[in-house]
């Protein structure tokens, strides 16, 4: 039978979600613990990936066993065995050919910034204390929805079969000293959501018009685009399936 799980993490201490040689990932412990629980021997498959430092407030895997087991009790035990920086939510049998990955409609990120200290925000938000003009991020944010490919936006020797991505939405909002930005497409490149961000923070911050925008995404170049913002802001928060 296959099944799928929900689960959330916190990204702090792990080298993203996809397993690596020599680092710790949530999907090495994740595995792990559930292969423990189930006393079975099979490899997550996960939604997507994210990089290290980064968080998900809902991701998706999926796994494929004959154990005959009770999904609630195995949630339980599963959350107490896993380290506290991993909760899962559920999880509940699919068809054969159900696939987290592929299956995929839409994901949604978020990037938390915080615009005054906050020592509570250390790991899950980005202080950014200079001054933003938020109108015009937001009109830039807006041009994106008319472009498909971002390849100006994505990491660099990257091997993927296209740089289109279908946009659904892209804004900012502003919420007492937290500024959050949203953003749903039907995939994402690497880095994408990170390299949007630190665009958008340069003409927050008036160092280039909100209709270089444009030209930025045109010329499909990394180094026409901004910065990087850090991992720690960025939260994978909705996976989006036709049949859940």
């Amino acid at each position: 039978m296959r099944y799928f799980i929900e689960f959330a993490y916190k990204g702090t201490n792990y080298h993203g979600w996809q397993m690596q040689p020599d680092a710790i990932s949530v999907q090495e412990v994740l595995t792990k613990a559930t292969n423990i629980i189930l006393k079975d021997s099979f490899e997550l498959v996960g939604a997507g990936r994210t990089d290290a430092g980064v968080h998900a407030a809902q991701m998706y895997a999926h796994f494929d066993t004959e154990t005959v087991f009770d999904p609630q009790e195995i949630v339980r035990k599963l959350n107490s065995f896993l380290p506290e920086d991993i909760a899962v939510f559920s999880i509940f049998e699919v068809k054969d050919e159900a696939h987290t990955r592929f299956d995929a409609t839409a994901r949604t990120y978020e990037y938390h910034i915080h615009l005054k200290k906050n020592v509570f925000s250390k790991d899950l938000s980005w202080y950014h204390y200079r001054k933003l003009n938020i109108d015009k991020m937001n009109e830039a944010a807006k041009i994106l929805l008319e472009y498909e490919d971002f390849e100006c936006f994505s990491k660099t020797h990257t091997d993927v079969f296209t740089f289109n991505c279908t946009l659904t939405e892209a804004f900012w909002q502003l919420k007492d000293d937290n500024l959050i930005f949203t953003i749903s497409a039907n995939r994402f490149l690497r880095n994408m959501v990170r390299a949007i961000v630190g665009t958008l923070i340069n003409i927050g911050l008036e160092k280039i018009k909100v209709e270089e925008m444009r030209n930025i995404i045109e010329s499909k170049n990394r180094g026409k685009a901004g910065f990087s913002v850090p991992a720690h802001g960025l939260y994978l928060t909705k996976v989006t399936y036709p049949y859940i």
